[in-house]
């Protein structure tokens, strides 16, 4: 009975110490969590949100796009940057194609804000329906092409394209034998216009008996309604054109007349390669792949972009095979002048349509001003609807 008793005690004493261990531990054990909640609690009362940090380390990133890829001009022009990006971040992006520019392309924009860090809408007319998403997400960074609206988490980003445009004008100056070009415009918002004027004065610069005959297709891309424009110009006598849409239509049309063209934002030089000039081209790449590094590192900022031929965001395409070596050295002249800045553009004496002056002898336009023209420059035959 004694041996059992010691028995009893031993083991009573055994079960009294491991529970005092025991309860050690979880004490030990809640005390470490009250201490990391707290820790995790102290800035705001509530627990920390990491999903920044990860989104600093791998952003989730989408493109909403006006058209398809395969429109061979401005959205085609955006995916190659969206896929450069990708090159150099190794983050993958999501897109959504042919958006339009209504109410859709605000509820598209906010489905995606929803699981993304990073949307750039790539069409002018997304600029309110961006805005309104962007101030309704204020985690979102949201950067939007061709704009002028901005918010804490919305910046802008575009290019001084007319500087193509101006060069492109020289080379149509110099293959028309008949002065007449004809330039077939999107929609009559400044960003045409200015290119529409830079196109005249370039031509002007090397032929000024060069005139420029306008149509407005009301379209960013429908093939049938541009190449139907640009075949009405060609009726009317035009031997050049241009054109401000993101298919290669105008160039088509050109091709089945014997005539010349050019394009916009992509090298169109493999739809029609006797009938092709050159145009202003897009490279969006570097651009996106600056944005999504900026986001990781914490740099960030709602600028306004501004790019330019100088820094590589904008440019112009191979002239076509059939364009003369000397108007190419013309060309190649230029743009070195562009690019060392002794060749400033809208610089006066400039009179608009109307043969009124606009700018003074030696004068130049301010690029607040370029952007938000709403007039001809003499030499062009076109209205401009309110």
């Amino acid at each position: 009975m004694q041996i059992r008793n010691k028995k009893l005690t031993a083991v009573l004493l055994f079960v009294l110490t491991l529970a005092a261990v025991l309860s050690g531990c979880s004490s030990g054990k809640e005390k470490e969590e009250t201490d990391t909640t707290t820790a995790n609690t102290a800035t705001n009362g509530a627990p920390k949100d990491d999903s920044a940090d990860t989104a600093k380390k791998t952003p989730r990133v989408a493109f909403v796009y006006i058209g398809p890829p395969g429109d061979g001009g401005w959205t085609y022009q955006h995916d190659q940057g969206r896929k450069f990006m990708e090159e150099q971040t190794g983050v993958k992006a999501d897109t959504v194609e042919n958006v339009p520019e209504s109410a859709d392309a605000e509820r598209v924009i906010t489905e995606l804000a929803q699981n993304h860090d990073i949307i750039f809408t790539t069409s002018f007319g997304y600029m309110d329906y961006t805005l309104n998403v962007a101030k309704k997400f204020p985690k979102v960074f949201f950067e939007h092409s061709a704009g002028y609206k901005t918010a804490e988490n919305m910046g802008t980003y575009f290019g001084k394209n007319f500087e193509g445009s101006y060069l492109a004008g020289i080379a149509a100056g110099k293959m028309t034998k008949k002065n007449l070009l004809g330039y077939v415009g999107a929609f009559p918002i400044p960003e045409v216009i200015y290119n529409i004027n830079a196109f005249a004065l370039g031509a002007q610069s090397v032929n000024p008996d060069a005139k420029v005959s306008v149509v407005w297709s009301n379209t960013w891309y429908d093939p049938t309604t541009e190449k139907q424009a640009a075949i009405s110009l060609l009726d009317k006598g035009a031997d050049v054109l241009l054109a401000y849409q993101d298919s290669p239509a105008t160039v088509q049309a050109a091709a089945e007349r014997g005539a010349f063209a050019g394009g916009n934002d992509s090298d169109m030089t493999k739809y029609a390669p006797d009938a092709y000039l050159t145009n202003p081209t897009w490279n969006w790449g570097p651009y996106y792949t600056k944005i999504v590094k900026s986001v990781q590192d914490g740099t960030w900022t709602n600028e306004q972009y501004l790019g330019s031929m100088a820094d590589g965001m904008v440019d112009i395409a191979p002239l076509g095979p059939k364009v003369p070596d000397d108007v190419k050295k013309l060309v190649a002249d230029a743009k070195a002048k562009i690019l060392d800045g002794s060749l400033k553009l809208f610089t006066g004496p400039i009179l608009d349509s109307g043969g009124a002056e606009k700018l003074k002898p030696g004068e130049t336009m301010s690029i607040d001003d370029i952007l938000k023209m709403d007039w001809f420059v003499k030499g062009v035959d076109g209205t401009i609807p309110k």
